[in-house]
């Protein structure tokens, strides 16, 4: 008995071993797209973070240089601005060479960290669960525990770590100096002279 065969001339078992073959080979193309596109948006994020990394401790170190530069009682800026052009000098001092994007938010913007009315760090305000967990620098080892990018807050302190441990909502530690309390004169200014007898 001859075979049944279909339009093409080819038998209808054939036919449908092709029409199988071609199947196999759609699903195995749709896999591959899946698996790369998972591996470029798992490269992106690893990028954005250590952008992130960068950013926030461009920001840590120019509140460092601000509070290291304050002649007399130490204190913090009171604005992010501030760090752009410090006009405290004849010459401005430009602590921060510009304002930086929050590579983790479709908006961009930092959250900043404040003591009484001083700026002392920033965090990002992405709750996405980070895929870094381990190797970071030793200032930045309490980030290893973060739950999303809110908790890696870049924090300047001068009496500790310059970053807090996580937590739900980040505040600035109860070790940080108050603005209240006398931090001595800048490198390079000299104390007021005191009379021996108190007067």
């Amino acid at each position: 008995m001859p075979a049944v065969r279909d339009r093409r001339g080819l038998p209808h078992r054939a036919s449908g071993l092709v029409l199988l073959a071609l199947l196999i080979m759609l699903v195995l193309v749709g896999v591959g797209a899946l698996g790369a596109a998972e591996f470029w948006a798992t490269s992106l994020k690893r990028e954005r973070e250590a952008e992130l990394l960068f950013i926030g401790e461009q920001y840590r170190r120019a509140i460092a240089e601000y509070w290291k530069m304050t002649p007399g009682r130490r204190g913090y800026p009171p604005s992010i601005d501030v760090l752009l052009t410090d006009n405290r000098f004849p010459n401005p001092v430009h602590h921060l060479r510009r304002t930086y994007r929050d590579p983790m938010t479709e908006s961009g913007e930092f959250e900043v960290i404040k003591l009484a009315n001083g700026v002392v760090g920033v965090h990002s305000t992405s709750l996405d669960p980070p895929l870094k967990h381990a190797n970071f620098p030793k200032a930045y080892q309490p980030f290893e525990q973060a739950e999303n990018y809110s908790q890696w807050t870049f924090v300047f302190n001068p009496k500790g770590p310059s970053v807090l441990a996580p937590t739900s909502a980040p505040l600035p530690p109860s070790n940080f100096p108050s603005f209240n309390t006398p931090q001595g004169p800048a490198p390079g200014v000299p104390l007021p002279s005191q009379d021996p007898t108190g007067r």
